[in-house]
């Protein structure tokens, strides 16, 4: 879900799911991780908004432990030079089955260049 207040969206929950919503990955992180953040770049879309305008990013993975270099290398691939303020949790298990990450975020659309 995306909520837009003003000039800031919130924006929760994004998975790994295809357009058609079929679930991609199972079991394996790092194609998780890539068609999320592919999400998100959907919902930015959508709204006209940019990558450098992100303010905020939330990232939960079930075995951070397993996945935090990778989580660390694809986050900061995604965001490039620019860096929003990121929290990275672990999490005993997400709300469907499966899966590995879920990844929220702020965005400011009157922000960045």
């Amino acid at each position: 879900m995306t909520v837009r207040a003003g000039e800031t969206l919130s924006i929760s929950g994004r998975l790994s799911r295809d357009s058609a919503g079929t679930f991609i990955g199972a079991g394996d992180f790092e194609p998780q991780m890539r068609t999320t953040l592919g999400n998100l770049d959907r919902v930015l879309e959508h709204f006209g908004a940019r990558r450098d305008q992100i303010v905020e990013t939330t990232v939960l993975v079930r075995g951070l432990r397993d996945h935090f270099d990778t989580v660390a290398r694809l986050h900061a691939a995604y965001c490039g030079d620019h860096r929003p303020t990121s929290t990275v949790m672990g999490v005993s298990g997400l709300a469907l089955p499966d899966r590995l990450v879920e990844i929220g975020a702020v965005v400011r659309l009157d922000a960045g260049h």
